[in-house]
């Protein structure tokens, strides 16, 4: 185990995976939703930072190398849990979140099962994306549910007639509902369009990873 900084950040990247679902357990929303923004986003930008100063300081290492994958991982599965438990398992996040976990644990497995001859399933480049795409649903998810609780707040005793006509501009908008309103369409339907090409990049990745260990798993090598 080798401490310098790029792994210290690692680690505080593992650790921020489940105070992303903690959150929810200790403030009420749309306060959770902020604050696991707020955290998941520090945490994937860490992401970035590690792997450039282990780069740039030439400190690379294997335990570095071993805990980062797992650090991401813990971070996209925690994350999809609670975006699709407070969705209300919408099939439109249930299904690009299911081919998402079926992968990372499918691939997982297989480095387990390749042991030494793992090195046959390096990371990609296509593979860096799938996770920064990840990474981007998943912020940009917990935004909207942040903006769908403050519009819920603050529209409680209306009837929908009053709020279109307050978005369309015919009542003036004195809480902000029109930003809000916009902000919640552009967080979900972004979000869920971002999550399912990050779905897709996930299929072809697992898919490149499947093929390139058939070898192994059929006892050729």
């Amino acid at each position: 185990m080798t401490w310098n900084l790029p792994n210290i950040l690692t680690l505080l990247r593992l650790l921020a995976a489940p105070g992303v679902a903690i959150m929810f357990l200790y403030f009420s929303r749309p306060y959770a939703d902020w604050f696991a923004l707020v955290l998941f986003v520090t945490a994937a930008i860490t992401d970035f930072v590690d792997g450039y100063l282990a780069r740039a300081w030439k400190q690379e290492s294997k335990f570095g190398a071993m805990l980062d994958p797992i650090a991401d991982k813990a971070m996209v599965i925690i994350a999809l849990l609670v975006i699709t438990g407070f969705s209300g398992m919408n099939p439109w996040i249930l299904l690009p979140a299911t081919v998402i976990m079926f992968r990372e644990v499918f691939v997982s497995g297989l480095r387990e099962f390749l042991g030494d001859t793992a090195g046959t399933l390096k990371v990609t480049n296509l593979a860096k994306w799938k996770t920064t795409v990840q990474m981007v649903a998943l912020a940009v998810l917990f935004a909207k549910g942040a903006f769908e609780h403050f519009l819920i707040e603050q529209t409680v005793g209306m009837d929908q007639a009053m709020m279109d006509d307050i978005i369309a501009g015919v009542i003036p908008d004195e809480i902000g509902l029109g930003w809000k309103w916009l902000g919640w369409n552009i967080s979900w339907y972004g979000g869920i369009v971002l999550l399912w090409i990050a779905a897709f990049l996930t299929f072809v990745t697992g898919w490149d990873y499947f093929r390139k260990a058939m070898p192994y798993l059929r006892g050729a090598k």
